[in-house]
């Protein structure tokens, strides 16, 4: 059984904003929230900057005593799930399911409790640091919040965690085991144990000075990644199902696709890659020349871009020039786990307003990486299919194509 499946409620927490309103007003605008580290001194690091999340307020969406037994991942799940249903007007049954993709999940606790133990010892770890710290605590004060008890479960990915929770929880509407999905990712690594452990791979971007023109996807002379924290959770439901409800439907799933390199840790393949899009292309049973634009995984780094854009190239051919593809990174910095849901509602967002939100900090062409950016200015578009790439450390790729809803 094949059911369709649509996207009803948004929800995303990030630098640039919270909730979709503000997300996309200053994504359009082409504004960045990368800024300079204000949680922790950062001055003796090689990279000092993030997309850290301002003005964000736990208590605004979880009482205080249950806040403080919480990790900061949690408190941006709990807000974006809360979000993207308050967003969908939906009464969630008691049946509906929930899928959450995280990188590291509750790093911030662990990092902490580490700290604590070599400087004060023992008797001084917190008791809840396991419960606070495992993994699939978000998806618990979900459901909980919402008094769900559906199929559920968390993945993790790296970069790609948001993107493939969203698509199983796609698969699993389409083919019958639910009716309504809540779905994303998050992250919170801002920590400086964590943050220090990036520095050392050697792949953030060091323009403290300027930190909002720092990362810069596709540009020649990007140099290297910035890391954020955020979440973004999406409401799926079956077609019926939010018909019935009269329910504002963004876009509709048609194509979800995963793969592995299988080749290495951390460098991109060409091949793993392409494998994903093909998959994700062939269950949405249309050609690759339909897709009318890419929200491309451009991470800022030398070979992450380059190898995103000979992917494309494999994919559609000469038609890959003719196809925008861009990376909201440079604004929101790089979310991890939560980077695949956030680029799905920017998609969802820019399929409503037929606008394609610009690559900023495009300076200069690489002959590496020559496709159409859509530099430094929005760009109005008529859309119909719309794609987004994630792809992460381990080799782990996924794909989804949204396709605007029509009842046809």
């Amino acid at each position: 059984m094949k059911r369709r499946v649509v996207i009803t409620g948004l929800g995303p927490i990030t630098s640039l904003g919270i909730g979709k309103d503000a997300f996309w007003k200053t994504l359009a605008a082409g504004k960045s929230g990368i800024r300079k580290i204000s949680t922790f001194d950062t001055s003796h690091l090689r990279s000092q900057i993030a997309g850290e999340i301002q003005g964000f307020d736990p208590a605004d969406y979880i009482d205080k005593k249950d806040a403080v037994t919480m990790d900061r991942v949690c408190h941006f799940s709990i807000a974006a799930s809360e979000l993207a249903v308050r967003d969908s007007g939906i009464q969630l049954e008691r049946d509906a399911g929930i899928i959450v993709g995280t990188g590291l999940g509750g790093i911030i606790t662990d990092d902490a409790q580490h700290q604590i133990f070599h400087t004060k010892g023992y008797r001084f770890v917190h008791p809840l640091t396991i419960p606070m710290s495992m993994y699939n605590a978000s998806a618990c004060h979900i459901s909980q919040r919402f008094g769900v008890k559906g199929a559920g479960f968390t993945l993790s990915t790296a970069c790609a965690s948001g993107t493939h929770a969203i698509g199983e929880a796609y698969r699993l509407i389409k083919h019958g085991y639910a009716d309504v999905n809540l779905a994303g990712g998050s992250e919170a690594t801002l920590s400086q144990g964590i943050f220090t452990a990036w520095c050392a791979m050697r792949i953030l971007s060091r323009r403290n000075d300027t930190p909002e023109q720092a990362c810069r996807p596709y540009s020649k002379d990007r140099d290297g990644m910035v890391l954020g924290e955020g979440a973004g959770f999406v409401v799926l439901e079956e077609l019926t199902h939010a018909m019935n409800r009269s329910a504002t439907i963004y876009a509709e799933i048609v194509g979800y696709g995963s793969s592995y390199d299988a080749s290495h840790l951390t460098a991109p393949d060409v091949h793993g890659q392409a494998m994903a899009m093909e998959r994700a292309i062939r269950e949405a049973e249309i050609e690759p020349e339909q897709v009318d634009y890419i929200n491309g995984h451009g991470t800022g780094t030398a070979l992450n871009d380059r190898v995103e854009t000979e992917t494309a190239k494999r994919i559609f051919g000469q038609r890959a020039y003719a196809i925008p593809m861009t990376s909201i990174k440079a604004q929101v910095g790089h979310t991890l786990g939560a980077s695949g849901a956030i680029g799905l509602i920017a998609s969802c967002l820019s399929l409503k307003d037929n606008l394609i939100p610009a690559t900023v900090n495009y300076t200069e062409p690489d002959p590496e990486c020559d496709l159409d950016y859509v530099p430094n200015t929005a760009r109005k578009a008529n859309l119909d299919v719309v794609m987004t790439n994630s792809f992460g450390f381990g080799g782990n790729n996924g794909v989804l194509l949204i396709r605007r809803f029509t009842q046809d």
